[in-house]
């Protein structure tokens, strides 16, 4: 069995093998550079859920294979649960992680660190050529700090602690991120899909 992963993050991409290889499944998990490039659609939903079926979608119709697609974020209580579906180009479009990393600190800046929760979230996707859909979402709690540490992981996990946890996200290794995080949590659901479905 095999499917493609509807993105061009090396990162994302190589988690999902990761947990793929930690579950022992019998899966190929292709990116969209190991199949002819076509126009990515634009994330013009407003959840992420919506998002993510939306890529998923349009790789399956694109490749003709069955595709997994994510969208995922942070959500901010004192900002309303922003970046929210935004959190990519949270400093504008275009924006890198230290850009959007930098605004969200400046944002943060005058709040009572108590105050400062929020939680990752990832919605998984899936869309086969037989028509079948399933979307699920997973997320992983916790409260941000103010100044960044670690060197491990991508966008906003220098500043991200996950509840029951002392140290960022990008403190921590693949393995005790892919086991907490979001991500892990949405794939992991989807793989035991996946499974179940046959």
């Amino acid at each position: 069995m095999r499917v493609v992963l509807a993105t061009n993050n090396a990162k994302k991409l190589a988690e999902l093998r990761r947990l793929v290889d930690e579950q022992q499944l019998d899966l190929t998990v292709l990116g969209l550079a190991d199949v002819a490039a076509y126009p990515e659609p634009a994330e013009t939903e407003r959840t992420f859920e919506g998002n993510a079926l939306l890529k998923a979608r349009a790789c399956r119709d694109a490749t003709g294979e069955p595709a997994l697609a994510d969208d995922s974020g942070i959500e901010v209580d004192l900002l309303n649960n922003m970046p929210g579906v935004r959190s990519a180009r949270w400093a504008g479009k275009g924006a890198t992680d230290q850009q959007n990393l930098d605004l969200l600190i400046a944002q943060l800046a005058d709040t009572d660190p108590a105050e400062r929760t929020g939680r990752f979230v990832c919605a998984m996707a899936y869309a086969a050529p037989d028509g079948t859909e399933h979307v699920l979402r997973a997320t992983m709690e916790g409260h941000l700090v103010s100044t960044p540490v670690g060197a491990n992981g991508f966008g906003y996990d220098p500043i991200f602690v996950a509840d029951g946890n002392t140290r960022t996200n990008a403190e921590l290794s693949p393995a005790e991120k892919d086991a907490i995080s979001h991500r892990g949590k949405a794939v992991r659901a989807m793989l035991h899909w996946l499974v179940r479905r046959g």
